[in-house]
């Protein structure tokens, strides 16, 4: 009872976090009107992306409150057409600029260096850049309010990250934890003000930075091998002290990140194994989450007919951790419920989808549009 009663504080100790996190510490930049002066470029990789590229860069185009904007496309070696489509839904727009992007040299994985190469090659005179992912769709006045944050925070590095669009079973089990963990483990006031690397974190789909912090921080060609690339940024823009900061932007865009189950268990596949390093820490963190978030449901179901105070106990547990993924889907557009009431199942897809990483990573199976990633 004694262990049980534990777990339990320490599940409300974490869901209190989570609580704490969103609302009063997680950044909300303005929806409406907003302009800003400053000259910014929009950059956006792409890879065989011909089938959804389209809304993207028509959000680009549709942008408000940046007089001062350019778009720069890059055509990452793609075989599906990709560039002709963008051809077709720029029809000429003078603020678009399209470009053919070279192969990674060795050392380098394919989006750094798509990254790298759109941030060098854009005119110095931009000193916001603003990476976007083809599968994100920003709001009419995204980028504005998006730049308009940075500045406001004095960071170097801005995530605000997007409303993740769920429409399957998978989606809503998995797609969720990504707000969750860095909402219920990352304390995001410390995150800012430290400028310990190791608390950082941020989401490529949509990423805003200052240039002349980037470059400081050797921009992506200091994360030129990393899968998580995006994460590491964060981490080299740190230590080249500059200041990071996660904002919630679900109300500026949404993503759409895959769109079938084996889609969204590669993606995942190919970069957990980075998210926790060395396989112990794995285990042990993959260890610690089920123990928190999906014995007590097990255990209260085993236990009621026995010892139903016991077995309440293991209830009261897994009702607070309902609460804190409610919480975190609240605080971050998701759809709070009943998907909640599923996380001791999404904690085991984690786990199983974790444990699939490794495996893989060992067997130099790793790969993803058609690269390897390790």
């Amino acid at each position: 009872m004694t262990a049980l009663l534990v777990l339990a504080g320490a599940v409300a100790v974490l869901t209190a976090h989570t609580l704490v996190n969103a609302g009063r510490w997680l950044r909300r930049p303005a929806t409406g009107p907003v302009e800003v002066t400053e000259p910014v470029a929009v950059l956006l990789p792409l890879r065989d992306e011909a089938a959804r590229v389209t809304p993207c860069l028509r959000a680009l185009l549709a942008q408000r409150g940046v007089p001062e904007l350019r778009i720069v496309v890059l055509d990452d070696g793609s075989t599906d057409g990709t560039a002709d489509v963008v051809r077709a839904v720029a029809g000429g727009d003078p603020r678009v600029t399209l470009r053919t992007g070279a192969a990674p040299p060795p050392g380098w994985l394919g989006k750094p260096h798509a990254c790298w190469q759109l941030a060098t090659g854009t005119d110095p005179a931009r000193t916001a850049l603003v990476f976007v992912d083809a599968d994100v769709v920003l709001g009419p006045y995204a980028v504005a309010a998006a730049v308009a944050e940075l500045r406001a925070a004095g960071a170097a590095l801005l995530s605000p990250y997007p409303r993740i669009v769920v429409r399957t079973a998978a989606d809503r089990l998995v797609q969720p934890l990504l707000q969750w963990l860095w909402l219920t483990f990352l304390p995001l006031r410390a995150m800012e003000r430290s400028r310990r690397p190791s608390l950082a974190a941020a989401g490529g789909q949509f990423l805003v930075v200052d240039r002349a912090g980037y470059l400081r921080a050797g921009g992506h060609a200091a994360v030129a091998d990393k899968v998580l690339e995006d994460i590491e940024l964060a981490r080299a823009v740190k230590r080249a002290g500059g200041r990071i900061a996660l904002a919630d932007g679900s109300r500026l865009a949404t993503c759409r990140m895959y769109d079938s189950w084996p889609e969204l268990r590669d993606g995942y596949t190919k970069s957990l194994w980075a998210s926790f390093g060395h396989p112990a820490a794995a285990a042990v963190v993959v260890a610690l989450l089920l123990l928190l978030y999906t014995a007590p449901p097990l255990l209260a179901v085993v236990l009621a007919p026995f010892a139903p105070g016991v077995a309440g106990v293991a209830l009261a547990a897994y009702l607070l951790g309902v609460a804190g993924r409610a919480v975190s889907a609240r605080a971050t557009g998701g759809r709070a419920w009943p998907d909640a009431l599923a996380h001791p199942v999404s904690v085991v897809v984690l786990g199983w989808l974790t444990f699939r990483s490794y495996h893989l990573r060992k067997r130099h199976r790793l790969t993803w549009r058609g690269r390897p990633v390790s």
